[in-house]
């Protein structure tokens, strides 16, 4: 699975969102989200195919956290689209001065 594939679903972004501060083991992750540990489960493999996340082995714990090279890319996409905002955000911007 893609790196967008894995990030249209609103809990694999709370996820990452969440990884994104720290690693942490699959039941806190359970907790903080409010989903089943199933689901949680489901979304972890995902992003674990997708190459978002890495998991490691700390006794009978598996800790995981955020892996962000794979959003390098999506962040080069949406690049041009930062940019077509910016642009259009500008003429707004303008306008309004232009017409008080």
């Amino acid at each position: 699975m893609s790196a967008y594939a894995a990030l249209a679903e609103p809990h694999r972004r709370q996820i990452l969102d969440l990884l994104r501060e720290g690693e942490r083991p699959a039941g806190e992750l359970v907790e903080r989200i409010a989903l089943s540990q199933p689901g949680v489960s489901k979304h972890l493999k995902v992003l674990r195919e997708a190459g978002l996340v890495v998991v490691r082995a700390d006794g009978k714990q598996r800790l995981y956290a955020l892996r962000p090279e794979p959003l390098a890319e999506v962040d080069q996409w949406l690049e041009p689209y930062r940019a077509y905002w910016s642009r259009r955000l500008d003429a707004l911007e303008r306008h309004l001065e232009e017409n008080p």
